[in-house]
């Protein structure tokens, strides 16, 4: 087995530098000071200049901070830090100096986070207010730096740029079921958005990726944030191990607690001669179709600890003819706990269009239409109908698989998701282990029950149980499952309740009570899977 390799590079070509530390505090107790923080821009900008901003449109922002950069001094500074970054506007390097008074415009120079042109200053990389809620520890303030996106440059970006805070990261991060670990595996972690939030609730946190310049940025702002995150700038190896590589082959021969990846998952049209340097390297796996994710959802249980879970997002094709799930449900193993939700579907055109637009391509006519054209051929190659998008949960079961489930959920879900999630792992387990029918069940505080009627009709034709909450399933009941429900208020068992049913319904011609138990039996177990049950004193 080959070591790993290890990346501890201060100083990496077109990326931000590490290995300033006077510089890194500097930076971060100017940033503080003069306000550059999530509350502190949207207070700046307004509310819908500052939700302009989060939909990449920058117009109603540059509005607001050109009025703002002409007010009180306090205000200006801010609305010309906003400017330089966000919007990617050039500033005076004398604006910079007295907005970033320990940094100054010369430090962003050594850095790498700037250029000079003259005497402006412009940016060379993105850096953005960060944050979350952690529980009971209140929240967390970070800043984060990546490349300039599409909407702040012109052109097409370049082929190993590193994409910053992005609906798909942050839905990884919501989806996430957050426990704690001692060893936790962030795997593809561009500029470090999941490490950032394993290093939570992770004793040790090991981030991957196949680019020198994402582990570059991650490192930056690994050692920016040293003091929120609690990591020792002098000794960062002791809670985050950074390694070069492709997949898993950095950490071949290791387990760990928690995997999480937003892997380079898009599907991209493959050519004959093709290197390394034609792909983009954030989204690109380099392989066939949707190779990439069905070879790290087959390997995965190899890095996994006994009991480890691993959550990722992916695309998978789904041939003309065939159901969603078919090519998923090969690539979990027999051996795997496994929970697919596919959260979206697209034909091949819609896919294409989306991609094409994300790396700024369609600014070439020429090559817009080549790339599409390209797209299309190489999907109807391995006649593909349809691209479906999804999370993956996996888990290496301790002794026999618990979890098989594949669903379809499109409609908007409750974020952050992960607390359900967790929520619902603990229910099959619960399930695994227990006799439903000797249960004492409530029905859940978020579930609802609508009943549907024509006028006059003696009973309701459609019986619905709905979730408020987590993923707001909703269940079509039977008229006896609609009668169990209603009596779950904890004080009898399952059991004494299907029992109670059957008395009062059987008694009919052809009514076989053992059968009539059963499938009652299993309608519950699904409710309490699902989430609208639950056992009354679970232990």
């Amino acid at each position: 087995m080959t070591e790993p390799t290890h990346f501890t590079a201060g100083n990496t070509p077109d990326a931000p530098r590490s290995d300033q530390p006077d510089l890194l505090h500097a930076l971060a107790s100017d940033l503080r000071d003069v306000g550059y923080t999530l509350e502190g821009v949207a207070d700046l900008l307004g509310d819908s200049a500052y939700a302009a901003l989060n939909r990449d449109q920058l117009i109603p922002a540059l509005i607001a901070t050109e009025a703002a950069a002409a007010g009180e001094p306090g205000t200006a500074a801010l609305a010309a830090v906003v400017r330089f970054w966000l919007l990617a506007v050039p500033q005076e390097a004398e604006v910079l100096d007295a907005a970033l008074p320990r940094t100054r415009a010369e430090g962003l120079v050594a850095l790498g986070l700037a250029k000079t042109t003259g005497t402006e200053v412009a940016a060379e990389a993105d850096l953005r207010p960060y944050g979350w809620e952690s529980g009971g520890n209140g929240g967390v303030e970070i800043w984060v730096a990546s490349d300039l996106a599409a909407h702040q440059r012109p052109g097409v970006l370049r082929h190993d740029h590193v994409l910053g805070i992005g609906q798909a990261s942050t839905t990884l991060v919501q989806t996430t079921i957050r426990r704690p670990a001692e060893r936790a595996l962030d795997l593809g972690t561009g500029c470090g958005i999941q490490s950032f939030h394993l290093l939570q609730h992770s004793a040790h946190v090991t981030a991957t990726d196949i680019s020198k310049r994402a582990l570059a940025f991650t490192r930056f702002n690994l050692l920016l944030n040293a003091e929120a995150l609690k990591i020792d700038p002098a000794r960062p190896e002791e809670r985050v191990s950074l390694r070069i590589g492709s997949l898993l082959e950095p950490i071949a021969g290791e387990a760990f607690d928690l995997v999480v990846s937003n892997p380079p998952f898009v599907i991209t049209p493959r050519t004959a001669g093709e290197a390394a340097v034609d792909q983009f390297t954030y989204r690109d796996g380099g392989l066939p179709g949707d190779d990439i994710v069905a070879s790290l959802i087959r390997s995965m249980p190899e890095v996994l600890a006994p009991g480890g879970t691993a959550q990722l997002l992916g695309n998978w094709e789904i041939p003309d003819g065939s159901a969603w799930d078919e090519r998923p449900q090969s690539w979990a193993g027999p051996d795997t706990d496994a929970w697919f939700i596919q959260r979206e579907q697209v034909g091949p055109e819609q896919y294409a269009e989306t991609w094409l637009q994300d790396a700024s391509e369609t600014r070439d006519r020429r090559h817009y239409q080549e790339a599409y054209a390209a797209y299309l051929a190489d999907f109807a190659s391995r006649n593909v109908g349809g691209i479906g998008f999804g999370m993956v949960f996996l888990r290496r079961p301790v002794g026999e698989r618990r979890i098989r489930r594949f669903e379809e959920i499109t409609y908007p879900i409750e974020q952050p998701v992960g607390p359900h999630l967790a929520a619902a792992v603990e229910r099959a387990d619960w399930l695994a282990d227990h006799d439903v029918s000797a249960a004492h069940l409530l029905v859940a505080e978020d579930v609802t029950e609508e009943r549907h009627q024509r006028p006059g009709a003696e009973h309701p034709g459609v019986i619905l149980l709905r979730q408020g909450a987590g993923l707001r399933r909703t269940n079509l009941l039977s008229t006896e499952l609609a009668g169990f429900v209603s009596a779950c208020d904890g004080d009898l068992t399952a059991g004494q309740i299907i029992g109670a049913l059957e008395a009062l319904l059987g008694g009919t011609e052809g009514f076989d009570g053992e059968t009539f138990r059963a499938a009652l039996l299993t309608e519950v177990a699904n409710l309490v899977r699902d989430g609208f049950l639950l056992p009354a004193s679970p232990d």
